[in-house]
């Protein structure tokens, strides 16, 4: 970047720089800007950077600025300054370093006004400390409204990042999430938590004679049995492997054992792979029913849930066993 003029010696006028327009006193404000550099930049090359607060304005050309460079927060967020536009501002201000990696993106020259000279400009000028105001606050808007929609695109992907990509059931991440709340609610209201293990009864078999191409799609549509038998308010949840788990708040056992008693039945008659040129057996699974007790939280609860699942196991599994009742 070098030094090609001041603003005193181009051609260019008061009212060719934004901040500027319309100012009540031209002839003072040209006085004082007579001696701000005129600073030429080439494509591509970048503004030296400076321990002092300066307010730079585009004369000629375009600049390329993207923010908070040295703060760790810089998403790849770059503005277009164009002839008459500014950056800058918020360092005089706040009489910090500029933190924007400004470049030119052609040959650009470039009017550059320090810190305190701007503050002369503000006292100097009604007109400048308005607009001023006005670019500010056209800034705080627009990066609230991109501050929204990062918001709602991290919330996105937050919700994506719970699923199975599998069978589209929630994941264990989401359960580590969401489960301790489940139960610190149960608690609180003195409502019933049911929870149902669930695990396909010889996956290893099944997978090992069909190949693991028709071991997932056998997931898949276990997990389609899940999904269309339960109320809105249950959750269907993918553990691990073949197992499998459903959440039913504020319900009793009776109820639970009879919602875990319908998804084996349904299991059980699930057409695994619908192309008869390669039928494929149905699968069964095994269900192991447990109620939120006082006093206990999530591990204690899956814990239950687990071990009256190895007793319908070992009862013969395709089948439904609750925990045992004290």
């Amino acid at each position: 970047m070098k030094q090609i003029s001041t603003f005193g010696a181009s051609d260019h006028q008061i009212s060719d720089l934004q901040l500027l327009r319309s100012a009540d006193n031209d002839a003072a404000i040209a006085k004082l800007l007579a001696h701000c550099p005129i600073m030429r930049l080439e494509a591509d090359e970048a503004v030296q950077e400076s321990s002092q607060a300066r307010l730079y304005i585009v004369l000629r050309g375009a600049l390329s600025v993207a923010t908070d460079t040295r703060t760790g927060m810089a998403d790849g967020t770059v503005s277009k300054i164009l002839p008459g536009e500014s950056v800058g501002e918020q360092s005089v201000l706040d009489e910090e370093a500029n933190l924007s990696s400004i470049t030119a993106l052609e040959e650009s020259d470039v009017l550059v006004i320090e810190a305190a000279l701007v503050w002369q400009l503000i006292d100097e000028s009604n007109v400048l400390a308005r607009n001023l105001l006005r670019l500010l606050s056209f800034r705080i808007r627009a990066a609230n409204a991109q501050l929204r929609r990062r918001q709602k695109l991290g919330e996105f992907y937050r919700q994506l990042s719970m699923i199975d990509g599998l069978t589209g059931l929630y994941n264990r991440a989401w359960l580590n999430d969401l489960l301790p709340t489940m139960i610190a609610t149960a608690h609180g209201s003195n409502s019933p938590l049911a929870l149902i293990m669930i695990d396909l009864d010889h996956f290893k078999r099944f997978n090992d004679s069909h190949g693991h191409l028709a071991g997932d799609q056998a997931l898949r549509a276990a997990a389609q049995v899940l999904s269309g038998a339960l109320r809105p308010t249950d959750f269907a949840v993918r553990y691990g492997g073949e197992e499998m788990m459903v959440l039913l708040p504020d319900t009793q056992r009776k109820v639970a054992l009879a919602v875990a008693e319908r998804l084996c039945e349904r299991m059980r008659q699930a057409v695994v792979f619908n192309d008869m040129r390669a039928p494929l057996p149905h699968v069964t699974a095994s269900f192991g029913v447990a109620i939120l007790r006082a006093q206990q939280n999530e591990q204690d609860l899956i814990a239950a849930a687990d071990a009256a699942l190895y007793r319908a196991k070992e009862l013969g599994r395709d089948r439904v066993a609750q925990e045992e009742l004290v």
